[in-house]
Formats: C-alpha cells, structure tokens, sequence
C-alpha cells in the first residue's frame, strides 16, 4: 500500500482516520497501522478504502 498516497487522498477529502474508518467499516486502529507500516491488505479492505476515497483500488497501491 502507498501509505504516502493514503494520508494525501484522506486530508484532501477532509477526512480523519476516523471517519474514513468508520465509513469503510474498519477499526481506526487498522486504518492506523495501514498508514504507519503499510503493507498489503486484503482486498476486501482494500476496496473499501478506495470507495471511501473515491478511486481505484489500485490508485492505493505501490507501483
């Protein structure tokens, strides 16, 4: 996961990781651990963040 895209896309939606969180049905602890460490999600997790966002799945990953 681009952690650096994640934190961009969640403050230019005017979001907290809270509220992204709850919107994609998440603990905000997960969100939290998703930006600090990345790694990969499943893809279940990952396609709800993007919704929440607003772009494509792989929009969130490193490439």
């Amino acid at each position: 996961m681009d952690r650096r895209k994640l934190v961009d896309l969640i403050a230019s939606r005017g979001l907290t990781q809270a509220q992204v969180a709850d919107r994609a049905g998440m603990s905000r602890a997960a969100v939290n651990k998703l930006i600090k460490h990345g790694g990969t999600p499943r893809l279940d997790t990952l396609g709800k963040l993007a919704h929440v966002l607003g772009v494509k799945p792989s929009e969130l990953m490193d490439m």
